[in-house]
């Protein structure tokens, strides 16, 4: 897919810690609008506090380096105003949020980041409407809107609920952790299919994945591999190919015996 060559999100030797531990090392990634990257690595590598960190968990501590968006510090910046500024974080495990009801949730977010743009808000009933629709297109039950956000949905449920806010809130860069996790096929081909519309609209992906299917069905313009809080390797599909064959465990020059 062909992408702007002026980068949406600059990453300059980033490095995150949680309380004493240092977790990613130095982090040096552009990745311009439109473009998808996936994100591999073996358990603990640092991947989901990649997207953390960016998107302000308090958490998760930037000790070194820089990282702008659209030419912005985010780091400067508040959670929720990295929200409005259009980065989006799909949760490994979305958490139950008890006694807010989901269309609230999600129209609230979204007429925020609409408001950021200099748009005038939905109300309930225009609301209401794209959302239905939004939900019918992902294989969500409409009546998950009017429930807790999160209460009692299975795994797959949470994780339509998470697509259905991306494809609402039409952030600028959406970082997906294991999205596809718990989906079942048509979960998966819905994953797909939104990913693709938002990139031809310009949104940016990082993209953590271990599944070798879905991997190739989101065409990724880059894949790269996470080793020891770095960028161990940088490659195309084929990088996701090998390391489905090989493991995270064989060294690259193994790989290709």
């Amino acid at each position: 897919m062909t992408t702007s060559s002026t980068p949406l999100l600059q990453l300059d030797a980033l490095r995150v810690a949680i309380g004493e531990k240092t977790i990613l090392q130095s982090i040096n990634l552009d990745v311009a609008p439109g473009e998808l990257v996936v994100l591999m690595g073996a358990n603990g590598s640092g991947k989901s506090t990649l997207g953390l960190a960016l998107a302000g968990h308090p958490a998760y501590q930037v000790t070194h380096g820089t990282a702008r968006m659209n030419g912005a510090d985010l780091l400067a910046m508040e959670p929720q105003d990295r929200a409005r500024a259009g980065l989006f974080l799909s949760f490994q495990s979305p958490p139950e949020i008890p006694g807010v009801k989901n269309n609230l949730f999600i129209r609230t977010a979204m007429n925020a980041v609409r408001a950021a743009r200099g748009e005038e808000p939905q109300d309930a009933y225009d609301f209401l409407g794209s959302a239905k629709a939004a939900a019918a297109t992902l294989g969500l039950p409409d009546t998950m809107l009017s429930r807790p956000v999160n209460d009692g949905f299975s795994g797959g449920e949470r994780k339509r609920n998470e697509l259905l806010q991306l494809s609402l809130l039409r952030p600028r860069l959406a970082v997906l952790d294991e999205i596809d996790s718990g989906m079942d096929v048509d979960g998966v081909r819905a994953v797909v299919e939104l990913v693709q519309r938002l990139r031809s609209e310009g949104t940016a992906f990082i993209v953590v994945s271990h599944y070798l299917q879905l991997i190739e069905s989101l065409q990724p313009d880059t894949v790269l591999r996470l080793a020891n809080g770095q960028i161990a390797e940088r490659g195309d599909i084929a990088l996701a190919q090998r390391i489905a064959r090989t493991g995270f465990v064989q060294a690259p020059e193994l790989a290709e015996a």
